[in-house]
């Protein structure tokens, strides 16, 4: 296939940048990321409504008969990307070429969704939120959030992290895959770069710095970490429940 049926079929939702397989595991499809860079190599530099980007990458656009919100204000969507009936995308935010956004979803104000990155359904993408794309290294598996994901304010979330069913993530949280979570329900360490656990709820807390580094314990230094404090009940769904009223 050419580049632009690979677009095509990205924006259909056809084909995807990434897929779970057997396992149940996050895989990248390079075939089509090869593909999405050679959009990048045979696109030449055009302007338009002020703005500058490659001519094979131009923004989509949307119609009512597509089901999706996009609320006037400074927000894009690439070529590409694909977005779902009944999601609302509130301005400015941008959905990069090669993302994945299912049905339902919120992107609110100032959200990032990176290239390739993978939403699933009914999942909210909270203000000022960044999730990382990921281009290159071509075999590396994007950033996912599978279907009914909370993410709150200003989280971030980057380098191919996989956050499980009905997670939720607390305003300011950063994950990545240098960073170990710290399970306080389990009283275990998941290792680095490790899938967030379905259902998890997690908050930014701290660590120190270095228990061995006398100084830096006279110093008070602490590390930012991520923390699972408990797990989803009824009473964590009832407080996240998405107004239908929106859409």
């Amino acid at each position: 296939m050419t580049f632009d049926e690979v677009l095509d079929k990205l924006e259909s939702g056809e084909l995807r940048s990434a897929n779970k397989n057997e396992k149940g595991q996050w895989e990248a499809d390079i075939r089509v990321k090869h593909s999405i860079l050679e959009a990048f190599k045979a696109g030449a530099s055009v302007a338009f409504n002020g703005f500058v980007d490659k001519d094979t990458l131009m923004p989509r656009e949307f119609t009512v008969d597509d089901g999706v919100r996009l609320v006037p204000g400074g927000s894009s969507v690439r070529r590409g990307a694909y977005v779902a009936k009944g999601v609302i995308i509130m301005p400015p935010a941008y959905i990069n070429v090669g993302a994945y956004v299912d049905e339902g979803s919120m992107v609110d104000s100032h959200a990032l969704v990176g290239s390739c990155a993978q939403i699933g359904k009914h999942v909210h993408l909270s203000a000022g939120v960044q999730i990382g794309g990921v281009l290159e290294p071509i075999g590396m598996a994007p950033v996912v959030l599978e279907d009914n994901v909370f993410v709150g304010a200003g989280s971030v979330i980057v380098e191919g992290i996989v956050v499980r069913e009905r997670a939720v993530i607390a305003p300011g949280v950063t994950l990545s895959r240098g960073v170990s979570i710290y399970d306080a329900v389990n009283n275990e360490i998941l290792e680095r770069g490790a899938d967030v656990p379905t259902g998890a709820v997690v908050v930014s807390g701290t660590r120190p710095f270095n228990p061995s580094n006398k100084w830096a314990n006279v110093q008070g230094l602490q590390l930012n970490c991520p923390i699972i404090i408990k797990y989803r009940d009824d009473k964590s769904d009832a407080s996240l429940t998405l107004e239908e009223a929106l859409r």
